[in-house]
């Protein structure tokens, strides 16, 4: 995946297979995307506030896959 802009290869996703390439090659939902997204960033941008965020959506998965 070839990346046009900062907009969507920001520097606190310095890695070789960024969140966004495994989240579109895997077919992920949104919901698994966003964990996935915190968790890969957390050292690099805002640590326990995305690891926060990471949890909330984690419990929101959690929640919806308990009342499927």
């Amino acid at each position: 995946m070839e990346y046009k802009s900062d907009a969507t290869k920001p520097e606190h996703y310095n890695m070789p297979i960024t969140p966004l390439e495994f989240i579109v090659k895997n077919n992920l939902g949104f919901i698994v995307g966003n964990i996935i997204k915190y968790i890969c960033r957390y050292q690099r941008k805002n640590g326990i506030e995305d690891l926060k965020k990471a949890q909330e959506y984690l419990t929101q998965l959690i929640d919806y896959e308990t009342n499927r």
